[in-house]
């Protein structure tokens, strides 16, 4: 790396960090720490949970919230509500997180060789693009996974196929700008290669961007695979998600109301604070809102 590089490249790392170098607000702070406990249970489910989530005590069925031993209760099984909330969160978590980042990686790489060819290139992935944005996604996954089945490696990549296009639009236009500033025409000068170029200086410089564009479609992500295991396509027992915790509560709506309440809290508060922080870094990255 020369010199030159090296000092674009800092430079870039220290425009990010001084911008979020803020005071956070009330309502960011219990976001973070709400985000943070999920992190913690997802990673920690195995020892934390106090039993296997397929146990049942058909003695304790229904029991309420608060009974001993079932701090959250059980459902009709007399499985506890608060171990299969802990693998709720991991599972839905997992999917949400491997979604989100493989739909930002492609979308991303196909938004950079669009604005590095042009012509037909670009042509061909805005138009994939526009496609996409016009599909009823809900529509197509239920119709993919009635016709292959259910797995868990199947719902990360079809989930991870929605919104895509965003990512690519949006690297596109930033690659695009960045491309025509004298910083990117420095190190072409210089014998860069064009995936250096992309990868070591302008990706940097519009992190930020798709940082915050990531926080959006992380909730969305949730809300989809919830509504997909709700009707019984997504997440398929013995594992549970959230959703899969849903669609199950609803039938027990008026007995058992905790088994429905406990992962629709879950989901809420999750994606609620995703949406916050993203907000709140949208306000502290862009330079036009401050």
């Amino acid at each position: 790396m020369t010199s030159v590089e090296a000092t674009l490249e800092s430079s870039a790392k220290r425009s990010l960090l001084s911008r979020l170098r803020l005071n956070l607000p009330f309502l960011i702070w219990v976001s973070l720490l709400w985000l943070i406990a999920m992190l913690l249970v997802a990673v920690f489910a195995d020892q934390m949970r106090p039993y296997a989530i397929t146990k049942m005590d058909l003695s304790a069925r229904m029991a309420a919230p608060g009974t001993p031993g079932h701090l959250l209760g059980t459902d009709d099984l007399g499985r506890d509500v608060l171990s299969r909330l802990m693998q709720s969160i991991r599972v839905s978590l997992v999917i949400a997180f491997g979604a989100t980042l493989l739909s930002a990686v492609v979308g991303t790489g196909l938004g950079f060789l669009a604005a590095q060819f042009r012509g037909w290139v670009e042509g061909a992935v805005m138009a994939l693009a526009d496609f996409q944005a016009a599909l009823p996604f809900l529509i197509m996954s239920l119709a993919v996974l009635a016709f292959f089945g259910n797995s868990m490696v199947l719902l990360v990549c079809l989930m991870g196929f929605y919104g895509w296009e965003r990512y690519a639009r949006i690297a596109r236009g930033l690659a695009i700008s960045a491309s025509a500033q004298g910083y990117a025409g420095a190190v072409v000068q210089l014998g860069a290669t064009p995936a250096r170029v992309y990868l070591r200086h302008i990706l940097p410089n519009v992190a930020s961007t798709l940082i915050v564009s990531m926080t959006l479609t992380f909730p969305e992500i949730i809300l989809m695979e919830s509504g997909l295991s709700f009707l019984g396509l997504g997440v398929q027992p013995p594992q549970s998600s959230l959703g899969n915790m849903v669609g199950f509560g609803r039938e027990y709506l008026t007995q058992a109301p905790w088994i429905m309440l406990a992962p629709s809290f879950v989901i809420v508060m999750t994606t609620l604070s995703i949406s916050l922080l993203g907000d709140w870094l949208r306000d502290r990255l862009d330079p036009t809102l401050r």
